[in-house]
């Protein structure tokens, strides 16, 4: 199958596509952007819903999100201290072709002849 658009410069090392799968190929980070998909929430909150993530992998996980601006961290209160964790506008744009790969995927699977 021939494509009628540009080829994309994803096999250059400086590509953005290629940073932006390396963020989001790990299955925890897209899973923590799903759990924030809906509403903003303290990182107890995310650790309950999402089973079988560590403390060590959750906290990696919020930190490369907002260090790629997909996740913001809000400071709620210092003492005791207590934190948000939301997703940015540029996060939010993500969530639509995450659903789709989400979709495709379970149509994919559920519906093998």
């Amino acid at each position: 199958m021939v494509h009628q658009f540009p080829e994309p410069e994803i096999f250059t090392l400086n590509c953005p596509t290629q940073q932006i799968l390396d963020v989001i190929s790990d299955k925890w980070s897209v899973i923590v952007l799903y759990c924030l998909a809906f509403q903003p929430r303290r990182y107890n909150d995310i650790q309950r819903r999402i089973e079988g993530i560590s403390q060590k992998v959750l906290t990696q996980s919020l930190r490369r999100l907002e260090r790629h601006g997909l996740v913001r961290r809000t400071v709620l209160s210092e003492m005791p201290l207590s934190v948000e964790y939301s997703l940015t506008e540029l996060g939010e744009t993500l969530m639509d072709p995450l659903l789709a790969i989400a979709t495709w995927r379970v149509f994919r699977f559920l519906c093998k002849p």
